[in-house]
């Protein structure tokens, strides 16, 4: 086969197309959310979280399997949420931020994972941010003490 001028351009031109999505799937992490399959607010956060590029896996879970699976998992039980996810070795626990999660995978702290306990009104996938109360988002770290990892105030 012989390489045309023309085919090698049409081989650059596609290589050039294709090369920015190359880069974005490297910064598109992969999360797995572990959620009631009843939950309309996990929804919304998975929802969230692929507008930002994640690439979301969920699995149905609920009850006392749930439970169990935070726990076994280092969720300390005053931080649990509805849902969690599991993202490049973090557990997520709640209604955090996609910010927050990026800042957690490009700081790579010592921990478990980030939680924002309950469900905070105005968290992603609670309603609308205009209209949220105040909440934080902690860092568990590895011996089941938490510490406040960012805050955003009431709106």
């Amino acid at each position: 086969m012989i390489l045309t001028r023309r085919a090698m351009m049409a081989s650059a031109a596609c290589f050039a197309a294709t090369a920015p999505t190359a880069g974005l799937a490297q910064r598109s992490p992969a999360i797995h959310v572990l959620k009631d399959p009843n939950c309309g607010c996990c929804t919304a956060w998975i929802e969230l979280l692929k507008e930002d590029g994640f690439k979301v896996t969920t699995e149905r879970s609920f009850g006392t399997l749930l439970i169990r699976h935070k726990l076994e998992n280092g969720i300390p039980q005053s931080m649990t949420s509805c849902h969690t996810g599991e993202v490049e070795g973090y557990m997520i626990e709640g209604h955090v931020p996609t910010t927050d999660i990026r800042r957690l995978l490009s700081e790579r702290p010592v921990a478990i994972g980030l939680a924002v306990p309950g469900m905070p009104y105005g968290s992603p996938g609670m309603g609308p941010e205009d209209e949220r109360e105040a909440y934080d988002v902690f860092l568990i770290h590895k011996d089941g003490t938490t510490g406040i990892f960012s805050s955003y105030a009431a709106a």
